[in-house]
């Protein structure tokens, strides 16, 4: 079985729950393609096996975490900065899981975070500008450090509040058309499996 890992700490917990089942014994012959750099140094780190999706290009299941989702079960990703590998590891996946608690539930994306917008640097005032014709205030993400946050490609991430969004559609339409945004944070029709905890329980709804 082919399984996509995902970025961030809800993911991270996954990971560690497939490599303790491959040490029982109650887990085998499956291979991860990690969604960001990180996730394969800490995969490689657990002794998950590893693939690529030049070896195996589809996908059987992908485990995944969100910053917020909406009851159509389009969410918002990126919080992390691996939002295009994330996206085409989804794309690639006949599953994809999203585990979150009830906190990043929301009655319209865009309430609880800004939209993560992955960019090339070359024109970034422009591309900055684009979006707040949008109708989003826009700030490029920094690290510790100060310096501009760079992407496992290279790019910068522009993080985008563009406050309840009444047509996520839309606006994920306006931003593919623009030259020089490599990939937005909304993933739309990709989640087939919402996994929700709450203190009264684990709750699973399916698309």
């Amino acid at each position: 079985m082919i399984v996509g890992l995902g970025a961030g700490s809800t993911a991270l917990k996954a990971l560690k729950c497939i490599a303790e089942r491959l040490v029982e014994g109650t887990l085998s012959d499956i291979l991860g393609v990690p969604c960001s750099e990180q996730v394969a140094a800490d995969a490689r780190r657990l002794a998950i096996p590893l693939t690529t999706l030049e070896s195996h290009p589809r996908v059987d299941l992908t485990i995944d975490g969100a910053d917020e989702v909406d009851p159509q079960l389009r969410v918002i990703k990126g919080g992390g900065g691996a939002l295009l590998r994330e996206k085409i590891v989804a794309q690639a996946s006949a599953r994809e899981i999203i585990i979150v608690d009830e906190r990043k539930l929301s009655e319209r994306l865009g309430v609880q975070w800004a939209l993560p917008v992955e960019v090339i640097s070359f024109g970034l005032r422009g591309h900055a500008a684009f979006i707040e014709l949008l109708g989003a205030s826009v700030q490029v993400r920094t690290g510790p450090d100060g310096c501009p946050f760079k992407t496992d490609s290279g790019n910068l991430i522009l993080d985008c509040r563009f406050g309840p969004m009444d047509d996520p559609e839309s606006i994920a339409g306006a931003l593919e058309g623009r030259a020089g945004i490599v990939e937005h944070g909304l993933f739309l029709d990709l989640v087939t499996d919402l996994i929700v905890a709450s203190p009264a329980g684990i709750r699973h709804q399916a698309r």
